[in-house]
Order: structure tokens, then sequence, then C-alpha cells
């Protein structure tokens, strides 16, 4: 923001001591502010998929941790590594993830 802020006051500062040229400074302030904006977008882009990941991550973290056991363990049935592992995975397709995403990228999302 601050960046952006920097960078209005300086084509405001430059401007009245051009002469001549102001078609072609503002036209390189504009190419300037356009790039830097498409470098916050791009950022953004990048920093809303790692989000999303964490939260889908976080949303499975906790799913397994209220069913510790539970899916687990069945009384006078012995528990194999291949059970817990289908368990665990039940878990993540049924952890309501693509739900909260759905709801919640929206908010987080640039407008265009």
């Amino acid at each position: 923001r601050n960046e952006m802020n920097d960078e209005i006051n300086r084509i405001n500062q430059v401007l009245p001591t051009i002469t001549g040229e102001e078609t072609r400074a503002i036209q390189r302030w504009m190419r300037s502010v356009i790039d830097r904006l498409d470098r916050y977008k791009t950022e953004h882009k990048r920093v809303l998929k790692e989000a999303t990941t964490l939260l889908e991550l976080a949303l499975w973290k906790a799913n397994l941790d209220d069913n510790e056991g539970g899916n687990f363990v069945r009384e006078g049935v012995r528990t194999t590594r291949g059970s817990k592992k289908r368990a665990r995975k039940e878990i993540c397709v049924t952890s309501g993830a693509d739900v909260v995403i759905k709801n919640v990228l929206p908010f987080l999302r640039l407008l265009e």
C-alpha cells in the first residue's frame, strides 16, 4: 500500500517539472504501476493457493483428531495398517474441506 502511494506521489512531483514530455512520462509511470499491480496479483494468487492448502490440511487434521480411535478400533476385530489407512482416507474425503473452502475463497479473492 505504501509503495503504491509513493508511486502516486512520485508522478505528482515529477509532472510539474517536465516540459514537452508529459505524455511519455505518464505512459512510463502507468506502465510501472500496471507492472507492479500484476506482480501483486501474482503474489496474491500464490499466497491464496498456499492458504487454501493449509486450510484443507487443518480441516483434515481436525477431523482426524475428532475421529481418532472411533474409525480405527472395532471391538473384537484386529486393527490393521490397511484399515487405518482406509479410515484416514475416508476422513480426508469427508472432512468437509470442499464445502468450507468453496465458501471461504470468495472472501479472499481479488475483485476483477
